[in-house]
């Protein structure tokens, strides 16, 4: 069936998550480039923090998102995505805005970072389950890199923007007004979110034929074409969830993955400061740069298991062998601090550091556009929600471990800060690898869970 017979409203629901994606890494990804005014000495205007005092801000956000993210998935499952969704941009957009009224201590800064991190855990669930309730199997990797290209853009427009801030408003108010202005905006988002969004059973716009599309392999799969307006029938408990093994490989894949993406979002400015002596200003492009090239990751990355499956291949087959490719390109990654050293390389030295991390932000924006979506080819509509959740649990998790190593070596080798990021490189090279066999161990041929 062709495609203008079909209709194509659903890729209008995931250009709408496409945006909410976006506006929650804007407003995550502020602080980061906050980092040098918060470091700077309390008597040149700064807080005075450590760089432990800033993985513990990040730290505790990340935990709180990674607690929360297993209850949002829940109940998300419960409520619904369009008040789950909406529910949740309010929380974090609330709290990034009381980011600016905290003033400069640690403890305040994370107590509020925390409960930001509450609201930003229901993002994913709700976007997950939304693109599972409005496509079919074929597209839902593509649509998933799609809204998750928005991790992208956000932190793009955060590389842009906090810097402006500082230097429009200047520092002091600068800063309070890069929360504010970037939590305001989630605002805006939630009007077009009500008017537009609703499950695919009930909405009036979806042609027939489309709704008949979107459900087209829910039977061969293992739910019901009107799963979306029963779901809430079913309870699902979070022990019967964690008896699966399928379940255990999305843990895996997201507590040693997800860490490596937070790493690139609160630490790479610091590193192309130290690494390269950059200004705030100057970081700006660079940065730009690596979140730019990662949107084509995450949108290819989702093509790449829809070239298998258009050869005949079953989906979690497909899947398997498109992340087992995406994960062997971090390994570049290695090279980071080889490249970037200016003694041999001179000028091009940032050049070609940045080009590699390009390629390994790329890379994790590919693999998670498929990790997410192998939830959705192994668990029934109904579970979505809450495996995502779990899912985020880990990758939280594992978001923590990377946090307080990033922290502890770079005050450890405060003096040879290159040391402790040519660890840390080496960390994010290895993990994808590491994280595919041990899932392929866990789930080898492609079994769909039957709740």
């Amino acid at each position: 069936m062709k495609e203008s017979k079909i209709g194509k409203y659903r890729w209008v629901i995931a250009t709408l998550l496409l945006f909410s994606t976006t506006i929650n890494y804007m407003d995550r990804q502020v602080i980061s480039y906050l980092k040098e005014f918060f470091s700077t000495p309390i008597e040149q205007g700064g807080f005075g923090w450590t760089n432990t005092d800033f993985s513990l801000v990040t730290s505790f956000f990340t935990a709180f998102y990674a607690g929360v993210t297993i209850l949002a998935g829940y109940v998300i499952d419960k409520i619904g995505t369009k008040i789950g969704l909406a529910l949740s941009l309010i929380i974090w957009s609330v709290f990034g805005i009381l980011n600016a009224f905290v003033g400069g201590t640690v403890i305040a800064h994370t107590f509020v970072r925390s409960l930001f991190g509450i609201g930003e855990a229901g993002n994913f669930p709700a976007s997950i389950k939304t693109v599972a309730e409005w496509f079919p199997k074929r597209e839902r990797a593509l649509a998933t890199g799609l809204f998750n290209s928005g991790s992208n853009i956000g932190a793009m427009i955060a590389s842009l923007f906090v810097p402006w801030c500082l230097i429009f408003f200047g520092p002091q108010l600068g800063w309070k007004m890069a929360f504010i202005l970037t939590g305001a905006i989630g605002f805006v988002w939630l009007i077009f979110w009500f008017s537009i969004y609703e499950v695919p059973s009930k909405h009036k716009k979806l042609t027939k034929e489309e709704l008949d599309y979107i459900n087209s392999d829910d039977i061969a799969v293992h739910v019901a074409p009107s799963e979306d307006v029963a779901v809430n029938e079913t309870k699902i408990s979070w022990g019967k969830l964690f008896s699966y093994r399928q379940t255990w490989a999305f843990f895996v894949g997201k507590f040693m993955t997800d860490g490596i993406w937070w790493f690139l979002l609160f630490w790479l400015p610091d590193y192309l400061k130290k690494q390269f002596g950059m200004t705030t200003s100057e970081v700006m492009l660079p940065t730009f740069i690596v979140y730019g090239i990662a949107i084509f990751g995450s949108i290819f990355g989702g093509r790449v298991p829809m070239f298998f499956m258009n050869k005949g291949w079953e989906a979690y087959k497909a899947r398997m062998t498109a992340m087992l490719i995406i994960a062997l390109f971090p390994i570049v990654l290695l090279l980071t601090q080889y490249f970037g050293d200016k003694e041999v390389f001179g000028s091009y030295a940032s050049f070609l550091a940045v080009a590699v991390i390009c390629i390994g932000a790329a890379a994790h924006q590919a693999w998670s556009a498929n990790l997410f979506t192998t939830v959705s080819d192994l668990f029934p509509k109904k579970a979505v929600g809450s495996i995502t959740g779990i899912g985020g649990l880990a990758g939280g998790v594992g978001g923590v471990v990377v946090q307080i190593l990033a922290g502890r070596l770079t005050d450890f080798y405060i003096d040879t800060p290159q040391i402790a990021y040519m660890i840390m490189f080496c960390v994010c090279a290895l993990s994808y690898v590491i994280a595919w066999v041990i899932m392929k161990a866990l789930v080898p041929q492609f079994k769909p869970v039957n709740i």
